[in-house]
């Protein structure tokens, strides 16, 4: 009880919100060096302090935790042109208090480079936009491809991405990509593993529907070395070919969707998967509370027979899978059937409230259970443990009482289904955090 308390003390202090802090005697470090720069050079910093709890991890007895994630990042952008910039941003993460988890990535590296590219050009005021060097990449939802900023790394690219503009042609925004992800590892300069390339091509179309997008999408991803369903390495090259679709009916409605179909090979194995989400939600009032119901429907593919040589479960690039599927991030979207529903409220303009019920069940019962980064946490080969995984119920609240500062808090709580009760110990699995941010 004392570490918990210390560490909710710590994340209090570190990001400036005890009782007493505002913005009326708040001024960012960053704004007082940056009145005394000329506008071309400008820099900025952000501190995260965020405690996590975890109950029955991987749903045993006498295997719970709690610790205290900080995260530093510190940038600078160089623009001596306006048609020319130069960004750059440093990052140290910390693990602190822990008894079971790891000090490594995710959730340890030490001081290095997160960001160093040059852009060229800016489609806000020309027809395109080159980016060189080390960046973010993110599209549609970031269930694909995202900077998983949840984590306390995060994610970037080694890339080169190219942004064109043509309006005439339904207002179409494309990118062209070729990457490589950064590797996080402790202690050392972050790299790129060589051959582990994702090349893409991502469209948005915002005048062909009203008051709605049109999105296709093409990735191509390439791995050097990949296991196929005999156990023998080799090639895998794989093709995603995807079509998101956003919409407004009126002021209260909204729907989204996104389809997407995977052809390749892993190896010797073909690969042949695909998956969606559809999601709709509905403002119920403007007034008082201003309530909010939304509902999800994911699905991904799982693989009928392990050992046929055709690979059928669905897979996950880059994602930003934070609280897609849960808010205790057990659950990703492979080999899954998901069904969620969430009230939302925000009582005050700074404040913001979910409540939200999910359902998992496995899409083929002798494929297994995957995590949110897409590795393989259980899997019964012979399907007799069950379809239905179980379900969670989650709760957050989000307070942003200025631009500076931003508290969250929030618990969820699984419920173990026939599938969760065979495969594992059946301690129920909790997760729970406290997290401040401040914009430095």
């Amino acid at each position: 009880m004392r570490r918990i308390a210390a560490a909710v003390l710590v994340v209090m202090l570190s990001a400036g919100a005890l009782p007493g802090a505002d913005d009326a005697i708040y001024t960012q470090p960053s704004d007082l060096l940056n009145a005394q720069l000329p506008k071309w050079l400008r820099f900025s910093g952000e501190y995260r302090a965020r405690l996590e709890g975890q109950e029955h991890i991987r749903w045993r007895e006498a295997n719970s935790d709690t610790y205290l994630l900080s995260r530093i990042r510190l940038g600078v952008e160089f623009r001596p042109l306006s048609w020319l910039r130069f960004v750059g941003q440093a990052q140290d993460s910390h693990l602190f208090f822990q008894n079971h988890v790891n000090p490594l990535p995710p959730l340890q590296s030490t001081m290095d480079l997160r960001m160093a590219y040059v852009q060229l050009g800016d489609l806000a005021k020309q027809p395109f936009e080159l980016r060189v060097g080390r960046q973010e990449i993110t599209y549609s939802e970031e269930r694909m491809i995202g900077v998983s900023n949840w984590g306390n790394n995060g994610r970037t690219f080694n890339a080169i991405k190219l942004r064109v503009g043509a309006q005439r042609l339904g207002g179409m925004k494309l990118d062209l990509f070729a990457s490589s992800v950064v590797v996080n590892k402790d202690a050392v300069w972050d790299y790129s593993a060589p051959g582990d390339n994702l090349h893409g091509a991502y469209a948005v179309f915002d005048k062909l529907l009203k008051a709605g997008t049109v999105e296709p999408y093409y990735y191509w991803r390439l791995i050097p070395s990949a296991l196929d369903e005999a156990g023998k390495r080799g090639r895998h090259d794989l093709g995603l070919t995807g079509l998101r679709v956003t919409k407004r009916l009126g002021s209260n409605w909204y729907f989204s969707s996104d389809t997407i179909l995977q052809r390749g090979h892993r190896n010797t194995d073909s690969v042949s998967a695909w998956g969606g989400y559809w999601r709709a939600r509905r403002r119920l009032s403007d007034n008082g509370w201003k309530p909010a119901l939304v509902g999800d429907v994911n699905y991904a593919t799982g693989d009928r027979n392990p050992r046929d040589g055709r690979h059928g479960t669905f897979e996950v690039l880059y994602p930003t899978p934070h609280d897609k599927y849960g808010l205790a991030d057990q659950v990703g979207w492979r080999n899954i059937r998901h069904i969620g529903g969430t009230l939302e409220t925000s009582p005050r303009k700074s404040l913001a409230g979910q409540l939200r019920f999910h359902t998992w069940w496995l899409d083929s019962v002798t494929d297994g259970l995957y995590t949110v980064g897409g590795a393989l946490a259980l899997r019964d080969p012979t399907g007799r443990s069950g379809r239905h995984v179980g379900e969670e119920v989650d709760l957050q609240l989000i307070w942003t009482p200025s631009r500076s500062t931003q508290l969250g808090t929030g618990i969820g709580h699984i419920f173990n289904a026939e599938f969760l009760n065979r495969m594992t110990p059946g301690k129920a699995y909790t997760f729970y955090y406290l997290s401040l941010t401040r914009q430095m």
